[in-house]
C-alpha cells in the first residue's frame, strides 16, 4: 500500500520512479534521456534527500521534462542515508533502469561507497556529495561535483573569523564522519594560518541526541564555537546550546548545512546571529535566484537550500552538456567530456565553472541568520569571496601533497594533536 501510494504521488508529479526498482511494468520512453536520482528519502538525512528531489523537480518541470530537445525520464532510488543501500540503488539504476547519468547522493560517505562502481560502470554522475578526494587525490573522471567540496566554503570562514571578526580562540564541534572531519579541517587550516588557535576539536556521533556533555566542554575563554553539523543536528545543537544559557555569551560559527534553509524553517531565535559560510543563500539577490526561490516557495512552501540548489545546478549543467552533444546521451564518454566542460554564466548561485578535477570554482558567501521583514529566518549575505577554488589560495600540488582532511589532519597547532 505504501509503495503504491508513493508511486502514485510521483506519477502525479511527472516522475517515472525507480524506487527499489521493482516496477518494470511502468512505461518507459526508449528515446528519452534517463536520469537516475540517488536521494536519501528516508533515514537521518531525509531532509537533504527531499531537497534533492525538489531541486530536480523544479528544473524539469520548468522545462516540461525536456532538456536540449530531448524528453527526460527521472528514476529515483532511496539510499536511506546508508552507504550499502546507496551502492545497491546505484547498481539498480544503472543495470536495471539503464540510466544515462546519475544525480546525487546526499552524503560524502555515500559518494565514497559508490566510487569504485562509478569508475567500473563508466557512468557520469553529478553529485551532491562533498567527499573531497573524489575531485582531489583520487579524482574520478566520471565524477562531477554539482555543489562544492565539504571544506571549500569553510576555508573562507576561517579566514573571515580571524581577519574580519578578530577571533583568536575557537573550539570546534562536528559530526564524527567524513563530512564533519572535512568541514572542520577547512576551517581550522585557514583560521590557524591567519593566526587563530583552535583549542580543541570535539566529535559527537552522527546520531547524538543530547549534546550536553559536549556543550559542557566549551571553555569560558573562547571567542566562538564552530559547529559542523548535517541533517537536523544543527537544530538540536542550537536548541540545547540555548537551553544551557550560552546563546549571546559565546558566538556561533557554522558550516552551511548546520543552518541550511531546509532546517532553518524549523528553528527559532536560537539560530539568530549564527554566522556561516556557503556557496548559496536563498537570500542572494540576483534575478535567477529570486525566480528560483519564488518557484520553490510556490510549489513546496519552503526556501530552497544546499541540496535543492545543488540538484537544480546539476540539471542546468546536464542541459548545457546535452546542448553540446546535440541531445545525445548514449555515448558516455562524449557526455562525460561535455559535462566536464559545462559552465554557467548565471545561475541561482552565480557564475560557475569546473576546474580540471570536476569541481566548481564559485563564489562563497559569508551569511548571518536574521529575520526578514516577513519574520522569516534567512541567511543574510554579509560578504562574498569571489571565485573560490577547492584549493583555496594554496597551490594545488602543495594542497594535494597533504592528506585529505580528517579527524587527525591538520593537527592542532596548539597541541600537535
Amino acid at each position: 500500500m505504501k509503495l503504491a501510494f508513493l508511486l502514485a504521488r510521483m506519477a502525479a508529479r511527472g516522475f517515472v520512479a525507480a524506487v527499489a526498482m521493482t516496477v518494470p511494468s511502468l512505461a518507459q520512453d526508449t528515446d528519452a534521456v534517463k536520469i537516475g536520482l540517488l536521494a536519501s528519502l528516508s533515514g537521518p538525512l531525509a531532509a537533504g534527500g527531499e531537497q534533492i528531489r525538489q531541486g530536480v523537480e523544479l528544473c524539469l518541470n520548468e522545462r516540461n521534462f525536456v532538456l536540449a530537445g530531448r524528453k527526460v525520464e527521472l528514476h529515483v532510488g532511496d539510499t536511506a542515508g546508508q552507504p550499502a543501500q546507496a551502492r545497491t540503488k546505484t547498481q539498480e539504476l544503472v543495470e536495471r533502469a539503464g540510466v544515462d547519468v546519475l544525480f546525487g547522493p546526499v552524503a560524502a560517505f555515500e559518494a565514497l561507497a559508490i566510487d569504485d562502481y562509478i569508475r567500473k560502470a563508466e557512468i557520469p554522475i553529478l553529485s551532491n556529495g562533498g567527499a573531497e578526494d573524489l575531485t582531489q587525490r583520487r579524482a574520478n573522471p566520471w565524477f562531477i561535483r554539482a555543489v562544492g567540496t565539504s571544506a571549500q566554503p569553510n576555508h573562507p570562514l576561517g579566514d573571515y573569523a580571524a581577519k574580519t571578526l578578530g577571533y583568536k580562540r575557537v573550539i570546534t564541534i562536528a559530526d564524527d564522519f567524513a563530512f564533519g572531519h572535512e568541514v572542520v579541517g577547512g576551517f581550522q587550516r585557514t583560521f590557524e594560518d591567519a593566526g587563530g588557535t583552535v583549542v580543541a576539536k570535539l566529535w559527537p556521533p552522527l546520531n547524538t541526541a543530547d549534546y550536553g556533555t559536549y556543550i559542557a566542554q566549551i571553555p569560558s575563554d573562547v571567542d566562538a564555537v564552530y559547529i559542523g553539523f548535517a541533517g537536523g543536528n544543527g537544530l538540536k545543537f542550537l536548541q540545547q546550546f540555548n537551553e544551557y544559557g550560552l546563546k549571546g555569551t559565546v558566538p556561533v560559527l557554522a558550516t552551511m548545512t548546520a543552518v541550511d534553509e531546509a532546517i532553518l524553517k524549523n528553528m527559532g531565535d536560537e539560530a539568530i546571529d549564527v554566522i556561516s559560510s556557503g556557496w548559496y543563500s536563498a537570500a542572494s539577490d540576483n534575478a535567477q535566484n529570486r525566480a528560483f526561490v519564488a518557484a520553490s516557495r510556490a510549489k513546496f512552501g519552503v526556501d530552497p537550500g544546499y541540496h535543492s540548489v545543488g540538484s537544480y545546478t546539476a540539471c542546468l549543467l546536464l542541459e548545457q552538456a546535452l546542448k553540446a552533444t546535440e541531445g545525445k546521451a548514449d555515448d558516455k564518454e562524449k557526455l562525460r567530456a561535455a559535462l566536464r566542460s559545462a559552465s554557467l554564466s548565471a545561475s541561482p548561485r552565480g557564475a560557475i565553472k569546473l576546474d580540471e578535477y570536476g569541481n566548481p570554482i564559485q563564489d562563497v558567501l559569508i551569511r548571518k541568520v536574521e529575520k526578514d521583514a516577513d519574520g522569516r529566518l534567512v541567511n543574510a549575505v554579509v560578504q562574498t569571496y569571489p571565485a573560490v577554488s577547492q584549493f583555496w589560495s594554496y597551490p594545488p600540488a602543495e594542497f594535494l601533497a597533504n592528506p585529505v582532511y580528517s579527524r587527525d589532519f591538520p593537527p592542532l597547532k596548539s597541541t600537535g594533536n
